[in-house]
């Protein structure tokens, strides 16, 4: 049975993570047309998706996602609510206590360590006990996205091991990929700007 999840909110200095609504899909399709975001992130329904029509695809099933068991952020601009990047905790306890998660931030946003201090705040909510109470997250990148290596590191999920040819690009392509992991009794350092409030 499908766990249902209380949308939540968390500030940080200059960002909130918030749920998606449908007036964020200009932000959204903006993303949309950096080529790393649909290569790596957007799955290939959306890539099979005409480009006009991508954002909403990509949009729809993350409005509703937290009803269905996973908890989707919107990274927006603290004081404009422009969306900077997003991250989500999915398969909420289809293991029991665990979650995956993943990320990806906009080119124009890149560059502050959004994507690791959001991430590092995700986490945090989602092992509190006011939280989603889990124990273990894991994540997996292809390892030719080193970006995303540094995001997880920074993040504080540890490189557990490389998944041989488990990444599959819409093109047929197979990569390795490294597959990270943060458990709630790891001893993580705060990232910057990563205090947590509702």
């Amino acid at each position: 049975m499908t766990q249902i999840l209380q949308p939540h909110r968390i500030e940080l200095d200059d960002v909130v993570l918030r749920p998606f609504v449908a007036r964020d899909e200009a932000a959204v399709a903006e993303a949309l047309r950096d080529p790393d975001i649909l290569r790596w992130t957007a799955g290939t329904a959306v890539i099979r998706t005409p480009a006009d029509q991508r954002a909403r695809k990509w949009l729809e099933p993350r409005i509703d996602g937290w009803a269905r068991g996973s908890a989707v952020f919107a990274v927006a601009d603290a004081a404009t609510d422009y969306v900077l990047a997003t991250v989500s905790v999915r398969d909420v306890n289809r293991v029991p206590d665990q979650a995956v998660v993943a990320y990806w931030v906009s080119p124009a946003a890149r560059g502050r360590r959004l994507a690791a201090r959001a991430l590092d705040a995700a986490a945090r909510w989602a092992f509190a006990p006011d939280g989603l109470r889990l124990h273990r997250l894991s994540l997996d990148h292809a390892l030719i996205n080193e970006g995303s290596c540094r995001v997880a590191v920074r993040a504080g999920f540890q490189l557990e091991g490389t998944m041989r040819d488990y990444y599959l690009e819409p093109t047929g392509e197979r990569h390795d990929s490294h597959l990270h992991s943060r458990l709630a009794t790891d001893p993580v350092g705060q990232c910057p700007g990563a205090t947590a409030g509702s």
